[in-house]
């Protein structure tokens, strides 16, 4: 398996592999909405703000995530939200999504950020190293509807201590239907 951090020549096939796993996971109206994400985080995000990953084998796309900075206003640490994530559903359940998160956070902690969230199932993600993180210390850009699913991790020695809010986002994901 192959990794690129090239998404803009990639920028449509990157947007359908999110739109088709949504719809098979979640339905129509989910793929529709994570795909118009994809879509909205490549063309609008400006480059210091987004890290794209990518995961190939023989030319084929195999899945994809999205890291965006998250910015404090009373903190100046590097932090990155990591989603979406997607795996092609035909290749689920093989490792796959677990070698690219890890690979991407390797390459974060490479540029040297320092922390990485994401909002999703503490089960799986906690396989890569993240743990539940509590609003009061690690502010959310936008209410929580899951707040289990608030995660986090120190991408350096350091450990993980409470950020200085409030939070925000890149402007694609300043919506709440994604929180």
């Amino acid at each position: 398996m192959d990794f690129s951090k090239d998404y803009e020549t990639r920028a449509t096939d990157i947007a359908e592999l999110f739109s088709a796993t949504f719809t098979t996971s979640e339905g129509p109206e989910e793929g529709a909405l994570i795909g118009a994400l994809a879509r909205r985080l490549i063309a609008e995000t400006p480059a210091g703000d987004l890290r794209v990953i990518t995961a190939w084998e023989d030319g084929v796309l195999l899945g994809g995530l999205f890291f965006t900075r998250l910015t404090y206003a009373g903190d100046p640490r590097k932090v990155f939200l990591m989603a979406p994530v997607a795996v092609v559903t035909g290749r689920q359940s093989e490792g796959i999504g677990q070698r690219l998160i890890t690979h991407g956070l390797d390459a974060l902690r490479q540029e040297g950020a320092d922390i990485a969230v994401t909002y999703g199932d503490p089960a799986f993600y906690g396989r890569v190293g993240f743990r539940p993180a509590a609003e009061a210390d690690l502010p959310a850009p936008q209410p929580l509807q899951q707040p289990e699913g608030w995660i986090a991790q120190s991408l350096t020695d350091a450990p993980l201590t409470p950020l200085r809010g409030p939070a925000r986002c890149v402007a694609a994901f300043n919506d709440p239907a994604f929180w």
